[in-house]
């Protein structure tokens, strides 16, 4: 065999193939993304927006200055920040040690990615307080008396004896605390739960909210969970 047969029939070495880069898994491809920031055993501490992740440090600018005051010689604490990346639709759960910075601000350390999850990640306010579901098409259109089991940023679930189908729109109205004024959200049945005895309770989600609306019910959750822990005391 020749010297250039030789090389016609010399296999090529097999090409490596890199496997595909999982961003999801990494903090830096959230930025921007909004998120709860809760102590470990589920209480709401502020809402921020998660800002330069790099790595495993990131900084929280809160949204509200009156969520968590900040104590300039405040220790640093663990806690779980969860948020919904509306694109992915995937729910985040990520844990991080923060430290306060100036102008509402919270550095992150420590930080990584718990989990990631199908559900909408918002930190939920047990209530068991009346409200109104307001329907406005169908044989049945009208204003139903319900009871408000939960609430958070992105929706509620209410009990009923009213039968609801998946995808039936209301307009939700509550007052959440006597002192505040009265809520009014537009919501979509996502799910529905048989309790028996002719109870249903129905899983919401809130649609056309705007960045104040979404701020409104925030404000209106923190003045609860406040009032709830007190009156626990």
């Amino acid at each position: 065999m020749g010297l250039l047969d030789f090389f016609k029939t010399k296999k090529e070495p097999p090409k490596v193939v890199e496997p595909p880069k999982d961003d999801s898994m990494d903090p830096a491809f959230y930025s921007h993304m909004r998120v709860e920031v809760t102590t470990p055993d589920g209480q709401l501490l502020f809402v921020a927006k998660l800002m330069y992740p790099r790595g495993t440090t990131a900084e929280l600018h809160q949204y509200s200055e009156n969520d968590a005051p900040q104590e300039e010689d405040a220790e640093p604490r663990r806690v779980c920040i969860r948020g919904y990346h509306d694109r992915e639709r995937k729910a985040v759960y990520m844990e991080g040690v923060i430290t306060p910075k100036p102008k509402h601000v919270w550095l992150v350390e420590e930080l990584s990615i718990a989990r990631l999850g199908n559900d909408r990640a918002f930190f939920r306010l047990d209530m068991n307080i009346d409200a109104t579901a307001t329907t406005f098409s169908g044989p049945k259109a009208g204003e139903r008396p319900c009871k408000l089991v939960n609430i958070s940023v992105g929706g509620a679930c209410i009990a009923s004896e009213y039968h609801y189908q998946e995808d039936d729109k209301f307009l939700l109205t509550v007052r959440l605390l006597e002192d505040r004024e009265t809520s009014v959200m537009f919501c979509q049945v996502l799910r529905i739960f048989d309790r028996g005895e002719g109870r249903f309770e129905y899983g919401c989600r809130f649609l056309e909210l705007t960045e104040a609306d979404q701020e409104k019910i925030t404000q209106n959750i923190f003045a609860a969970q406040r009032k709830t822990r007190g009156s626990s005391r």
